[in-house]
Formats: structure tokens, C-alpha cells, sequence
């Protein structure tokens, strides 16, 4: 089993900026995938950014590139999300995920383990 936890989130200005992170624990060995994902209220959950736990490939969300990067330290097991020119309907829970297989996907039902969330709250 894999164990995620996220931090970082908070209230932030419109235009400012958050890293959230994600630690994983357990059997990090399994993990080939990492990514991130957000849920609004009333909203299905939503696929923003993904990277090979090696760390050579992302792949990003179209309402997201360009102000979102994601990266991971392997050393440190953590998984992080960099946050940039926020905006007003960023404001979302923020999840991360891992999954076992080694293809990248955007797909929620893909991924295996999810940490609880962290929110994230854009004022205008």
C-alpha cells in the first residue's frame, strides 16, 4: 500500500502563487505515476497534471499549462505542484495520485492511491 498526504494549500490572491506537496510513504517502489487533481464544489474531479515517478515525462492539462509545474524529488518520496497567476476559479481541493502502471493518464479511475486533499482558496 501507498500513503499520500498533500500540504500547502491556503488562501491566496488572485495572480499570486502556492507549491503544494505531496509525501508518500509505504510501498513507494510500486509507484510509476504521480499526479494531481482538483474537485470544486458541485464539479466532477478534475485532471491537472501528471509526471513519471522517474521523473522524465509531464503531461499538463490544457487549463493549466504554462501556470502549473509539477516535479518530484525521488530521494525525498515527494511530489510537488507549483502554482503560478492563480485565478478566482482555481479555487478547488487539491488531490494527488499515484498509480502502479507506467503509462501517463488523465483519467481518475487510473490511479490507484489518492491522498485526502488539501484546499485551495483564490480570492478575487
Amino acid at each position: 500500500q501507498v500513503q499520500l498526504v498533500e500540504s500547502g494549500g491556503g488562501l491566496v490572491q488572485a495572480g499570486g502563487s502556492l507549491r503544494l506537496s505531496c509525501a508518500a510513504s509505504g510501498l513507494t517502489s510500486s509507484i510509476k505515476v504521480t499526479g494531481w487533481f482538483r474537485q470544486a464544489p458541485g464539479k466532477e474531479r478534475e485532471f491537472l497534471a501528471a509526471i513519471s515517478w522517474s521523473g522524465g515525462t509531464t503531461y499538463y492539462a490544457d487549463p493549466v499549462k504554462g501556470r502549473f509545474a509539477v516535479s518530484g524529488d525521488n530521494a525525498k518520496n515527494t511530489l510537488y505542484l507549483q502554482m503560478n497567476s492563480l485565478k478566482p476559479e482555481d479555487t478547488a481541493i487539491y488531490f494527488c495520485a499515484a498509480r502502479r502502471s507506467y503509462f501517463i493518464i488523465d483519467a481518475v479511475g487510473s490511479y490507484d492511491y489518492w491522498g485526502q486533499g488539501t484546499q485551495v482558496t483564490v480570492s478575487s
